[in-house]
């Protein structure tokens, strides 16, 4: 966490030789060419989603858990397995994204924040305006907070470098295949029932860090934080999505969530939270400040957990 924290994933590298999620994804892409075939039954095609994550997780265990057993072996190797594995975290990654939306409104440049926070969410942002910018750029900020750090961190802390591998897997199958679309009705549905379980506790936990944290964090309120996510969390169209967002927009005084649109088709979402709608830049600021102090607790624990290890 560390590492990936101070350093990230640098950006030559990525241009170089491309990302392991990239690599996840290249591979699921490969099964959906040659498997997910429109002629098929329905059946048929959900056999075969099912088979690529099956294949996906096979592949990607295999060469995880070779990886980390093969570097625990030499000296020092734990730091060579910890360099690895923090390329499947995204704290640092996901702070520039977001402050670069921030920087962009800033700036007076709608179509510069419109390009930066269409790398962050999946909805259409050709049309928002500012406030819709902020509000995307924030419920993502706190959606992320869960996908990229907190769920590869606690799946890391059970189960090792494997487990966040096994993780980023499924979550990458699902935000590829996983939509309930013609094509990936039935093709997609393993991936995305695998993504909603594994983000059960990860998402609550997110939540549960943001609340905490919006008690040290100025202008942050973790009562009204603690009562949206009780109230509103259950709203969102994700079973798992809405608790850090309901979290969020308790703690920042806003109203998350609403109506958006995907691939030209309006999506009637749930309102979270009692605040304004009318986001803005210094919100998007607020919410980082929130966002870093709730990455700050989630390594103050790795710590502590780890120390009780070792001390053991």
């Amino acid at each position: 966490m560390l590492i990936e924290l101070t350093i990230g994933y640098p950006n030559w590298l990525s241009r170089s030789i491309g990302h392991p999620v990239t690599w996840m994804g290249r591979l699921i892409s490969w099964f959906d060419r040659r498997l997910n075939r429109d002629s098929d039954a329905p059946e048929t095609r959900r056999r075969a989603g099912a088979v690529t994550v099956l294949a996906l997780l096979i592949i990607v265990g295999a060469v995880s858990i070779a990886i980390e057993l093969s570097l625990t072996v030499l000296p020092f190797g734990i730091l060579a397995v910890a360099l690895v594995a923090s390329t499947l975290l995204a704290q640092r990654s996901l702070f520039v994204h977001i402050a670069d939306v921030a920087d962009a409104l800033e700036e007076g440049n709608i179509n510069a924040a419109r390009e930066a926070v269409a790398r962050v969410v999946g909805r259409d942002t050709t049309d928002l305006d500012e406030a819709g910018i902020a509000r995307a750029a924030i419920e993502s900020l706190a959606e992320n907070f869960s996908d990229g750090v907190v769920a590869p961190s606690l799946w890391m802390v059970v189960v090792g470098l494997p487990g966040a591998a096994f993780y980023k897997a499924i979550n990458t199958a699902d935000s590829m295949i996983g939509h309930r679309n013609e094509r990936y009705r039935y093709f997609g549905q393993t991936a995305a029932k695998l993504d909603d379980i594994v983000n059960l506790p990860p998402s609550r936990l997110s939540a549960l860090l943001i609340i905490a944290s919006a008690y040290f964090t100025r202008g942050a309120s973790a009562a009204s934080a603690w009562k949206t996510m009780r109230r509103d969390a259950s709203r969102h169209a994700s079973p798992n999505a809405g608790y850090p967002e309901a979290a969020m927009a308790g703690a920042l005084g806003l109203a998350l969530g609403g109506p958006r649109s995907y691939a030209a088709a309006q999506h009637d979402g749930a309102w979270m939270g009692d605040g304004r709608s009318e986001a803005n830049t210094q919100d998007i600021h607020d919410a980082l400040r929130l966002y870093a102090s709730a990455d700050g607790l989630l390594i103050a624990i790795v710590f502590v957990l780890a120390a009780i290890t070792v001390l053991a």
